[in-house]
């Protein structure tokens, strides 16, 4: 997480907490319905603010990222490798599957994971896989 987000999130964390502090005083000081009515003020300004976060991450982002080290392709894979140290030799290698043979192509992969629309022929995942 870098710094920027860890900011964030103790600012938030601060409001959050001045917020429920001002309106429990506002519940002893002054009466219920005076609370009633601030909390549900601070509830739609928090909502709205919410809202905007979230577009505005949408804006950013676009699509979700896959994993790190990961194969992602919107076509056919013959082969995918992630990982150290692998050893295949090319005797091993498969042909790509037809185009036919669809899978789901919305999934992110995570984490040195393959994923394509196509077909995947041969995923090697991990490390020091030995195929000679």
């Amino acid at each position: 997480m870098s710094g920027t987000a860890r900011a964030w999130i103790v600012v938030t964390a601060v409001a959050a907490g001045l917020a429920s502090v001002a309106l429990v005083l506002v519940a002893v000081l002054a009466d219920l319905d005076t609370a009633g009515q601030a909390a549900s003020v601070a509830g739609a300004v928090v909502g709205l603010l919410a809202l905007l976060v979230s577009v505005i991450a949408l804006l950013r982002n676009g699509s979700p990222t896959a994993g790190a080290r990961s194969v992602q392709s919107g076509g056919v894979i013959g082969r995918a490798v992630t990982g150290d140290r692998n050893r295949l030799g090319p005797a091993s290698a498969p042909t790509a599957p037809s185009a036919s043979a669809s899978s789901p192509g919305n999934a992110v992969p995570g984490e040195r994971g393959v994923s394509a629309s196509g077909g995947i022929g041969q995923a090697v995942t991990g490390d020091e896989n030995e195929d000679m």
